[in-house]
């Protein structure tokens, strides 16, 4: 149950957006019953970004909603920049609400000489002046220990799990929720549980980036309808394959879903091309207009962060919001 209109109306909470999300910031402001803070963001010539905040901050317990999604350096600098000016503002305290963080993947040396960029990312966050952090699914749990800071990692699985419970016919003994590789297991267990299904794991080898190629299937499928789960739906070539294979094993139909639609590159031609029924995601990245397409079903994450925001604001536990 979230706050009437009016109760956060003079409270010291204030709620800003940058240009990563802005119609999931209004969507949570709305759920809090709160305005959007007055702020400007713009470019001198030479691309430099210029953040101004256009209202008293000093004493607030401010939080700024800006997912580092593409493009992915412009908007993680406007929030390195939003954090020092909320700083120099004399804000009590700067909380961050990024329902995608950028650079995830970037989580381990996978070979000699490479850089821990998720590492890197915390720091800079950190050091900028951000007080805390409120996230969305991290490609990897690991990042949460790369902060000093409180972060709360909310989940996506509940959300995805109730859009096929409450808006999908379907005979879920005969349903299969499926890892599209080992790292994914924990993720498709927690829906398969919510859903009482078992689960497959797709065994994928990877010969270099954003290239996928599907091995095997450790799993029943043949006859069911397979439920791909995965966090980051990128190139969508990973998608594409592994709803393929599991046709090509015999599953009845295969729906895909996932927490951020990155979508990049030939990503929506691959999943227009594939045989996946439908693509359900969340709005933690804001698809633009051409991306919405038929196959496409966008949830909200809106109310889930709005019910973050104020439990962290009132000094409440956030730990109910984890899988419920």
């Amino acid at each position: 149950m979230l706050a009437s209109s009016n109760q956060y109306k003079n409270s010291s909470l204030r709620l800003f957006s940058l240009k990563g999300n802005q119609p999931l910031a209004e969507e949570i402001a709305e759920h809090i019953g709160i305005p959007l803070g007055k702020i400007t963001v713009q470019h001198f010539s030479d691309e430099e970004v210029q953040v101004n905040i256009e209202e008293s901050v000093r004493g607030c317990d401010v939080f700024v909603v800006q997912p580092t999604s593409q493009p992915v350096n412009e908007h993680l600098m406007q929030l390195l920049i939003m954090i020092d000016a909320l700083k120099r503002a004399s804000a009590a305290t700067i909380n961050i609400v990024m329902p995608y963080y950028g650079y995830a993947r970037q989580d381990r040396k996978s070979r000699a000489r490479e850089p821990i960029t998720a590492k890197l990312v915390a720091n800079l966050i950190e050091t900028a002046g951000a007080d805390r952090v409120i996230s969305l699914d991290l490609h990897a749990p690991q990042i949460q220990g790369f902060f000093d800071i409180p972060i709360d990692h909310l989940m996506g699985v509940p959300i995805l799990s109730d859009y096929f419970l409450e808006h999908k016919d379907m005979n879920f003994d005969e349903v299969v929720v499926v890892s599209p590789d080992h790292g994914g297991v924990t993720r498709a267990r927690k829906m398969a549980d919510r859903l009482k299904t078992p689960i497959a794991i797709i065994d994928k080898r990877r010969p270099r980036p954003n290239v996928a190629e599907v091995m095997n299937i450790v799993g029943e499928i043949e006859g069911r309808t397979a439920i791909i789960i995965d966090d980051i739906i990128d190139t969508g070539g990973t998608m594409k394959l592994a709803a393929q294979a599991l046709l090509d094993k015999g599953a009845k139909e295969v729906y895909a879903c996932c927490t951020h639609p990155v979508l990049s590159g030939p990503a929506i031609s691959r999943i227009e091309e594939s045989v996946i029924k439908e693509l359900v995601v969340t709005n933690s990245i804001q698809l633009p207009e051409e991306k919405k397409i038929d196959k496409i079903v966008e949830l909200s994450v809106g109310e889930l962060m709005a019910q973050a925001i104020v439990r962290v604001y009132e000094e409440e536990s956030v730990s109910i919001l984890f899988d419920n």
